[in-house]
């Protein structure tokens, strides 16, 4: 059985293929069970400590991956989240390899969300505003970048100087492209083509009555029932996918605090990121419309991206 460390991870992927492969993968048949997210009691661990367990399996391979997550571990010299993702051969059963969670994690995170985005967002979008300012937003960039021609992308974080640091960083990685470090939201969200928020925000960032008619808005940066990063305007007045109905009306406080206000319904979600990779044309209906897309992550795309890994390792 192989172990496959993240810097080999990161070594083999990239977007083109991790994104194509997304949406094969997608379009194909698949199982994919609820997960199982745990929280952790007891006098040794912070009341928001946990644990989940992601199962998938498609015609090839059978994936699993556990992961914990400890938002105090950083005071104590410890990441916040570690994951491991084993890989089982689909014929036999048989174990085929042990790859690094945390990197595939920022790899089909900003996979998924470029690739709703293919599908969602103007096929002319140059302008990107992108929320937030951590590990994530490196891997976003590139991703969207590597779907849609954009000219233009304004970074927004709370912290200004980390905002100015990423920005220095993805000016030298992508001179190609215009980045620009805001302070506000409001003022820049009208004239963005795509919003990805990436945050740990409790309360809304992102507010309906600020977004333009022809805007894709895409979230993944909670997955609390009772925070979000947009108000419920903004769910309203859009076009809503997920990536998973299950994960998504257990987890995410965008959709269901509007629900609870009687703002939205759940039969009105348009479809699920399958239902968008099957389309057999884009999804986005008219230019004057605001799509939605929210994610809260998948086990079906931790074993695509897995399986993409091993078969380069």
């Amino acid at each position: 059985m192989k172990i496959i460390e993240a810097g080999q991870v990161d070594a083999v992927l990239d977007f083109p293929s991790l994104i194509d492969a997304l949406e094969a993968g997608f379009r194909s048949d698949y199982g994919m069970p609820p997960r199982q997210v745990f929280q952790l009691g007891g006098a040794a661990s912070s009341s928001h400590d946990g644990f989940a367990l992601l199962p998938a399996w498609n015609d090839t391979l059978i994936g699993l991956k556990a992961f914990t997550y400890f938002p105090e571990n950083e005071a104590a010299g410890f990441a916040s989240l570690y994951s491991k993702i084993l890989l089982f051969d689909r014929a036999h059963g048989v174990p085929m390899a042990l790859v690094d969670g945390t990197s595939v994690t920022y790899w089909r995170t900003a996979a998924v969300s470029a690739l709703a985005s293919r599908h969602l967002s103007r096929s002319d979008a140059t302008e990107l505003l992108l929320l937030g300012t951590g590990k994530l937003a490196p891997f976003l960039v590139a991703a969207h970048l590597s779907v849609r021609g954009l000219k233009r992308v304004r970074l927004w974080g709370r912290d200004g100087a980390k905002a100015s640091a990423l920005q220095a960083r993805l000016q030298a990685s992508h001179p190609e492209v215009e980045f620009i470090s805001v302070d506000d939201i409001e003022p820049h969200a009208a004239s963005a083509d795509i919003i990805v928020s990436a945050t740990g925000s409790a309360t809304p960032l992102l507010h309906g009555a600020w977004i333009a008619a022809c805007c894709h808005v895409d979230l993944l940066g909670n997955h609390s029932p009772d925070r979000r990063e947009c108000d419920s305007a903004l769910v309203a007045n859009s076009t809503v996918y997920v990536d998973s109905l299950d994960n998504v009306l257990r987890e995410a406080g965008e959709l269901l605090i509007p629900i609870a206000e009687g703002e939205f319904r759940a039969d009105a979600i348009a479809g699920e990121l399958k239902d968008l990779c099957r389309a057999a044309a884009s999804s986005r209906r008219g230019r004057d419309q605001i799509t939605l897309f929210k994610s809260v992550g998948t086990a079906l795309s931790d074993l695509i991206a897995a399986q993409l890994v091993l078969k380069r390792t």
